[in-house]
């Protein structure tokens, strides 16, 4: 009895048949197939395939055009297109005229660029500073320009300059001749490549700024108000609290907003092709005008309005990929 007691009072065997302690049992039969490993590639996979027919098929198509001779019948497939190699590259970039169109691109895109920035820059600041009420009232306001199609933007600034009935021909004729001189009421302001940028050039930055405004407005929510509280406690201006505080910590705000801007002002066609009267003015051309001009001519020239094109999306990529560097090197992007 007392044996039997001794062994009831004993300690289970944990060295015998069954686990180590603190080990789990091994389950028996074939380990589950890993949950969910498909999962992510079927997410996305109808992203990837809106991509590929909005975007990749037309550039490759675009890639396939530049190196053929493409006229209207090969276009509709009554003859084969012929393969010219690189001659509609070598007839582009031979061509003065093409450096001619590309001075026009760079310089009219460069200017959208800085003035879009600088006043998108300039409201955003404006726009943290006023009151939640007033500051959503001029922003929506601000966003309705942003929101506005470009054909409609060149509508408006066709009417405001218009010779002989527009508005700013109206008041500049008004004014006294020894402020702004005479003859402005039947002045042609898109009979030259000057006067027309000029008015394009306010056109595209009117439409631009609200959005850098509103982005740069989301970024300065984000500053901790501690540090203009200290700058403001060591005497710091307005000027070096925006360099020392505001421009680092919303530099990759910046970066992104240049390259978007950069890209979206390269490639200005409706507006540009509404002010200046269609593709009569050569003078007034930029890269998506040429482009454009050359593939609708007669005879048409699908292969050659490839090879620009082209030409304009390399330059975008290089644009793109220098910034990014500099995104990378700065340690904004991992």
């Amino acid at each position: 009895m007392a044996q039997t007691v001794q062994v009831a009072g004993r300690a289970p065997d944990r060295t015998g048949s069954g686990p180590p302690a603190g080990r789990r049992r091994p389950r028996s039969g074939p380990r589950p197939r890993t949950r969910g490993r498909w999962g992510p590639y079927l997410l996305i996979a109808p992203t990837v395939a809106v991509i590929a027919v909005l975007i990749l098929y037309p550039i490759g198509q675009l890639f396939w055009m530049s190196f053929h001779k493409i006229g209207s019948r090969e276009a509709r497939g009554v003859a084969p297109a012929e393969n010219v190699g690189l001659e509609n590259f070598r007839t582009v970039l031979g061509d003065p005229f093409f450096w001619r169109v590309l001075v026009n691109t760079v310089v009219s895109a460069a200017a959208m660029v800085v003035i879009t920035m600088v006043l998108g820059t300039l409201v955003g600041l404006l726009l943290n500073r006023l009151g939640r009420k007033m500051s959503l009232l001029v922003s929506s306001g601000a966003l309705l320009a942003w929101a506005t199609p470009g054909i409609s933007a060149a509508i408006v600034y066709k009417w405001l300059f218009t010779p002989g009935g527009g508005l700013v021909p109206w008041l500049l004729d008004a004014l006294p001749d020894w402020l702004a001189g005479s003859g402005w009421d039947d002045y042609n302001w898109f009979g030259s490549r000057g006067t027309t940028y000029f008015v394009l050039v306010l056109c595209v930055v009117w439409q631009s700024f609200p959005f850098i405004a509103v982005s740069v407005l989301a970024g300065l929510k984000s500053v901790p108000s501690e540090l203009y509280e200290a700058a403001r406690v060591d005497g710091a201006g307005a000027w070096r609290t925006f360099w020392r505080i505001t421009f680092p910590m919303l530099r990759p705000v910046f970066l992104v907003l240049t390259v978007l801007s950069i890209i979206w002002d390269f490639k200005v066609f409706t507006q540009l092709y509404f002010l200046s009267g269609g593709t009569a003015n050569r003078d007034s051309f930029n890269l998506a005008m040429y482009a454009y001009s050359a593939a609708v001519a007669f005879p048409a020239k699908y292969g050659l309005g490839g090879a620009i094109a082209l030409v304009l999306t390399v330059i975008l990529l290089v644009f793109t990929g220098f910034y990014v560097r500099v995104m990378v090197r700065q340690g904004e992007v991992t």
